[in-house]
């Protein structure tokens, strides 16, 4: 049965931590080969496991020692048919590696939870294409397209789903739909521009305005994610009832858009430090947003760094 889907802890207000760029981490730091940009062919050995465990666990440890909470994201964002098809797996395939995932943060949640840090299993979702274009499909097709890894989630103890880098609210809104079939708390994320508005051209608060509208409310919330503080934050405008349904951020460590990003061949970890001191800001502008992580680029670094910007504001304003 699973622990926190009834009553997910993230909602109450308190600060919770989330993992930093899992892929860019693999790829540019630990040198591994993840084909596709696709981190869940890990669970494919006793190594990739370990590997996995040991990439939570370095987050985890932050969590702890801060008395914050933690999203554990299964590392399933490319599972879904298209990419999996790519790389060689089925249905039944990619089921089994969602439902392993699940096991796998299952165990990290028995050793490392306490009453100060829940720890939250979410279903990792990507978006049927690229992260940083605009994708194609009208809701009902995105429904039925993300239904089978919804449902391999909703078959295990997982807490939630969470979408992450979707560019457009058709996508979103299928999901949403997908997951409320199911009964299965979503969470909606959306990769942005440097001018804060999705890749199509639409508004934050108009895409979400949208999403709610034909899914009755039904994203538990929404985050902001891919994108350097910088490039959104000037979109966020005190007031607006839509903010109050963005929960969370995980921003990218860098202040290069995603075409310079693309064409890159070294990684762009900016600063943590300074990444901590727009976190700051923030959470001091919009005290909702208590789900605090990062995207491409970051890594435990870049989280700790958040972590302390932000638990100095809570103290000081304590």
């Amino acid at each position: 049965m699973a622990k926190y889907r009834k009553n997910l802890p993230q909602l109450e207000g308190t600060t919770f931590l989330s993992d930093g760029g899992m892929e860019t981490t693999f790829i540019f730091h630990d040198g591994i080969d993840l084909p596709e940009f696709a981190s869940f062919v890990l669970m494919a050995t006793p190594e990739g496991r370990q590997r996995l465990k040991d990439y939570y666990i370095s987050y985890l440890k932050i969590a702890r020692e801060n008395g914050a909470g933690f999203i554990l994201d299964t590392p399933t964002w490319r599972a879904n048919p298209d990419w999996g098809a790519k790389l060689g797996y089925d249905a039944e395939g990619l089921r089994a590696i969602n439902r392993d995932s699940v096991d796998l943060l299952l165990e990290l949640r028995k050793e490392f939870e306490t009453a100060a840090t829940p720890c939250v299993i979410s279903g990792a979702i990507g978006p049927r294409g690229d992260g940083y274009k605009a994708g194609n499909m009208n809701a009902n097709e995105a429904e039925t397209y993300h239904a089978a890894q919804i449902e391999s989630f909703a078959q295990t103890e997982a807490d939630m789903v969470a979408a992450y880098t979707l560019t457009n609210y058709n996508e979103a809104i299928g999901v949403a739909r997908a997951a409320k079939n199911h009964a299965m708390p979503s969470v909606i994320s959306f990769t942005l521009e440097t001018d804060g508005k999705l890749v199509t051209g639409l508004s934050l608060g108009d895409a979400i305005n949208r999403v709610d509208d034909a899914t009755g409310g039904s994203p538990a919330y929404y985050m902001i994610n891919c994108a350097h503080p910088s490039h959104f934050v000037d979109a966020l405008e005190k007031g607006e009832a839509w903010l109050d349904r963005v929960r969370g951020v995980k921003a990218n460590a860098s202040t290069k858009s995603h075409a310079e990003l693309d064409d890159s061949v070294t990684l762009d970890a900016g600063d943590p430090v300074d990444l901590g001191r727009w976190y700051n800001g923030l959470t001091r502008s919009f005290p909702k947003m208590r789900i605090l992580g990062g995207c491409c680029g970051t890594d435990h670094r870049h989280v700790a760094a958040i972590c302390e910007a932000c638990s100095t504001q809570t103290a000081q304003s304590a």
